[in-house]
């Protein structure tokens, strides 16, 4: 770029802020800018031309005017006139002023996109420059209209000079990102990945950022930079400092581009090519070895840049997942960062462990040093460095020092900083939960939290104690006389006594015989705390005053007169009277028999997700939390929590899959008068409370006990359907041998119709076993993970898991898979892993073959998996125009299939909705002329070729109809669909 010589300042300019910076106060500048505005207008509107000199000067005091905060009405065609000077600063200030001062919708984006297109042809390197600067700067979509087709081919000509190639390759991005539709990239692709073999490294690093975000979106077109990519890097990583010299940068070569290449292989999985796949993890393992080395400088600007490197070399090792020798390296290496004497350094070594510790191969490696991430929770001065402390223990945990985090995590509660207290309350909730194999621990730790942090502790925590308390035989003892105990502190938090009065009211007689804590003094001591709670805790302590007449009829009379005083009968807040009065009424007529009825325990609650884990997810985001657990290696066997799907979910909501045990329940007649409420907030619902003695915290019951915890409701019908027999299907696998069979599931459950608008869910299910399946598929490659539960208490011998594909399907779908452990304890599960790789279309369904021998018998079952041709689309947006344009083109009897049929669920708008996104086309609003109907569109990604696919749902409410209708390029594909999504309706 030509350097500005002294003749070409501009002394009206200088002088005119020279004005600007003496004067004395806002009114002065004011009135100099006005002056100044004034003259330049008399300038433009004088009837003697000016020259490119003056018209350069005046606009630039327009633009310095604009940027000291004043509004610039005119102007902006002399700047648009700057733009055909030849002279290289006049244009340089024309196009600066259209940067920053013209809007997109200006009625001068003609001229100007005239002016650029000019120079752009021009061939001059410097004004080619200026030109895609401006472009980018402005990125607008008509200058995205009239430029998409133009850049690229400067970008790939072979006598573009190397700076004019950044330019455009940096441009091109730019108009990528503000109108993805209009940059088609099917015609220079290949050519823009072999700009990563380019010698000037500024068009590698350039070109690099653009492959980057277009490969996030269209990976499958830009597959082959992978290699090219391994390629540059590996040259870079081993050169010296003097072999880049121009882009070294303290001692660390090109680090820019390096981070750009590694975060580039990070949109694809591990290379394919066993020699590709070699080079690129001797590269990772040189990184790593180089941050081992001394620091060739002591300036802050090497290690950041070596640090930066080794970071984002870190990332895509844990993003690959496939070494183990290169994750716990990499454990180990952050290790070492835990305790540098940098802020940021420990922060992202934190952040990063958090991501490693949910690998099978580095978890053991992040827990040893499980101290030193205490000693920084302990002592780090940075309150986000703190969090990350916490996030890491939470990853961490597992059945071998879940004790030890929960503990530790209680101790700094009690110092923490307010803004992350909730958070780690829910976090200490949840581990509790899920680790305690002594629920005598589970109970402590949780009281313990409320007295620690009670105002920290939301509802759904002390629900959730309540529910496992119901729900454990073994506990409910424990528990009250715990409580007991801690009531009695002087000063107890509310949480406190909502978890006391309930359990006592539910619970107390077990402790009762105890002088120490006779009925009446647990009264008492519920009842002194009554005048210092909120209204909603005085309804529950109300309703524990009544269950404590059932259990202890000696203190009705004292109960009674409570009830009876004018503070309750004729209290103001119409919740307290309408208690009192009913409860008083109740206990004055009932006879002990319709008061025990009434009055009975709760009944266990049914399984489902526990709603602490819902709360983190909500809060931390639900990829947070579901990254963390998903894939340990060791999850704990005494988790609660039963997960009930409901509407398909996007990939980062995807459910859970822990190996989970139901836990055993007394088998309670349910109460008569005692409804399942619908709202978990019922408790201060206003209705009459003769129904709801001590209401059910829980919403509608699972339909099963889930092992895998996948649940196998799918929305409120099926759910509302399966309750009534809920009762019956829990499982308790801590029994002896000698249940009865009756005791589970009567009959064989196939949900594989449910699965082809999901990837997570209950696939089968018998008296025996339970089949759950988590899978995940990117282009015309998939993963499945199959879970066997074992749902009684004896084991499963000579277990054996095959997958069988027919001749023609073996042709059409690459299936391979690991074998499953031969014995499955009861109660326990075991894990297949099946690797799916789509070569062409299919219509067949690979079938799982289980076969075990169980009690002397031998067992066999075979179930379809739901590997279906929808599994491999690939969501793709598009406008109205264009889906009708290529909706028209589609029209050949053989490119579509309709089909016509009768709706067998509502038609709910927003589970259509959810159903055809599950099914993996992009659903596209505002397409279709008639708001009722669905329009979608997306890619059939195979090995051979892809399948473009539009469909059009068009639903009748008043008959009760849909007619579907699919157009793609095959007719196969086309029936295929249309059979397999007819069926979700």
């Amino acid at each position: 770029m030509p350097a500005v010589s002294k003749g070409d300042g501009m002394r009206g300019l200088a002088v005119f802020i020279s004005d600007i910076r003496n004067c004395k106060s806002k009114e002065a500048e004011i009135k100099r800018i006005n002056k100044e505005l004034a003259n330049i207008r008399s300038k433009f509107k004088g009837d003697k031309a000016l020259d490119g000199y003056s018209k350069k000067k005046y606009v630039c005091k327009l633009l310095f005017i604009f940027l000291l905060g004043h509004d610039i009405d005119f102007g902006h065609m002399e700047a648009v006139n700057l733009l055909s000077s030849n002279k290289y600063t006049e244009k340089q200030i024309g196009y600066l002023f259209i940067s920053v001062l013209v809007n997109s919708n200006s009625e001068l984006i003609r001229l100007i996109n005239n002016a650029i297109k000019n120079d752009l042809s021009s061939r001059n390197p410097t004004f080619m420059g200026l030109a895609l600067h401006c472009i980018a700067n402005v990125g607008s979509r008509e200058m995205a209209e009239a430029f998409a087709g133009e850049i690229p081919r400067i970008l790939v000509a072979g006598d573009t000079m190397d700076g004019v190639k950044q330019s455009a390759a940096l441009c091109l991005l730019r108009l990528y990102r503000t109108s993805p539709d209009l940059v088609l990239t099917n015609e220079w692709t290949s050519r823009v990945v072999h700009l990563l073999n380019d010698q000037h490294l500024g068009v590698v690093t350039a070109a690099t950022s653009l492959i980057t975000s277009l490969a996030q979106k269209n990976p499958e077109e830009f597959k082959t930079s992978v290699s090219l990519a391994v390629s540059r890097l590996s040259r870079i990583v081993t050169s010296a400092a003097t072999d880049l010299q121009d882009y070294t940068y303290y001692f660390v070569p090109a680090p820019w581009l390096s981070v750009k290449l590694l975060r580039l292989l990070q949109c694809y999985p591990p290379p394919e090519d066993p020699a590709v796949r070699g080079r690129l993890t001797e590269c990772l393992e040189t990184i790593l070895n180089k941050a081992q080395e001394p620091p060739k400088s002591k300036k802050v600007q090497h290690s950041n840049a070596k640090n930066a490197v080794l970071f984002e070399a870190i990332s895509l090792i844990i993003y690959h997942d496939s070494e183990p020798n290169l994750l716990v390296r990499a454990c180990n290496q952050l290790g070492q960062f835990l305790q540098h004497r940098e802020t940021n350094l420990r922060y992202l070594a934190l952040e990063s462990m958090c991501t490693l510790a949910s690998s099978e191969f580095s978890h053991e490696a992040v827990k040893t040093h499980i101290e030193t991430v205490i000693n920084a929770l302990k002592t780090e001065r940075d309150v986000s460095v703190r969090q990350r402390a916490v996030d890491l223990l939470y990853a961490m945990c597992d059945r071998s020092n879940a004790q030890q985090i929960v503990a530790e995590m209680l101790s700094y509660l009690e110092t923490a900083d307010y803004s992350i207290r909730e958070e780690i309350v829910l976090k200490v909730a949840i581990l509790a939960e899920k680790y305690a194999v002594d629920y005598t621990w589970y109970v402590d730790t949780i009281l313990n939290l409320i007295r620690i942090a009670g105002d920290y502790v939301s509802e759904e925590v002390w629900y959730r104690v309540i529910q496992i308390v119901i729900n454990r035989d073994d506990v409910q003892g424990y528990a009250a006389k715990t409580v007991f105990e801690a009531l009695q502190a002087p000063a107890c938090h509310e949480n406190l006594v909502k978890v006391g009065g309930y359990i006592l009211g539910e619970f107390g007689n077990l402790i009762a015989g105890d002088p120490r804590s006779s009925p009446l003094i647990q009264f008492n001591l519920l009842h002194s705390k009554f005048h210092l709670c909120s209204v909603p805790t005085r309804a529950l302590l109300l309703s524990a005053y009544i269950k404590f007449i059932n259990l202890f009829p000696e203190i009705k009379p004292t109960i009674q007169d409570v009830l009876r005083s004018d503070s309750q009968l004729r209290n103001a807040d119409v919740e307290l009277q309408q208690r009192a009065v009913e409860y008083l009424r109740l206990s004055s007529i009932a006879s002990n028999d319709i008061l025990a009825t009434v009055l009975e325990e709760m009944p266990p609650f049914p399984e489902r997700e526990s709603s602490i884990l819902a709360k983190l997810k909500k809060k931390k985001g639900p990829s947070t939390v579901i990254d963390l657990e998903d894939t340990k290696k060791e999850k704990s066997n005494s988790d609660l929590n039963g997960i009930t799907e409901h509407a398909p979910v996007s990939t980062s909501q995807q459910l859970i899959v822990e190996d989970q045990v139901t836990y055993a329940v007394r088998q309670r007649p349910l109460s008569l008068l005692v409804p399942t409420p619908s709202s978990s907030h019922c408790l201060y619902s206003g209705t009459s409370h003769l129904a709801a003695a001590l209401p059910v915290f829980q919403s509608t019951p699972s339909p099963s006990a889930d092992l895998l915890g996948l649940g196998a409701s799918s929305g409120s019908s099926s759910t509302a359907k399966a309750a009534p027999s809920a009762g019956n299907l829990l499982v308790d696998v801590f029994a002896d041998a000698s249940l009865p069979v009756a005791a589970v599931a009567s009959e064989a459950e196939d949900h594989f119709s449910r699965l082809i608008c999901k990837n997570n869910g209950v696939l089968f299910e018998n008296q025996l076993l339970q089949i759950g399946v988590k899978s995940e598929f990117r282009q015309n490659l998939g993963r499945m993970f199959i879970f066997f539960g074992n749902k009684m208490s004896s084991q499963f011998q000579n277990f054996t898991s095959t997958v069988i594909c027919s001749d023609e399907l073996s042709a059409s779908l690459n299936v391979q898979s690991k074998p499953a452990e031969d014995t499955v304890d009861g109660g326990a599960q075991v894990q297949q892993v099946v690797n799916v790789e789509c070569v062409q279309e299919f219509t067949d369904h690979p079938l799982l073959n289980i076969q075990f021998r169980y009690g002397g018998a031998f067992q066999n079952v075979s179930v379809k998996l739901p590997i279906t041709l929808n599994k491999f689309f690939q969501p793709t947006e598009m406008s109205s125009q264009d889906f009708f344009q290529r909706w028209k083109q589609l029209s050949s009897p053989n490119q579509e299939v309709q089909k016509i049929f009768e709706a067998k669920n509502p038609m709910d708008t927003d589970i259509t909705k959810a159903r055809l996104i599950g099914f993996g086309p992009a659903v596209l609003d505002n397409v279709d002329p008639n708001p009722s109907n669905y329009v979608a569109a997306g890619i059939i990604q195979t090995k051979s070729r892809q399948v473009g696919c539009l469909l059009r749902l068009e639903p009748n409410e008043q008959a009760q109809m849909y007619r579907l209708t699919i157009r793609t390029s095959r007719e196969d594909v086309s029936q295929s669909l249309c059979d397999l999504l007819s069926e979700q309706f």
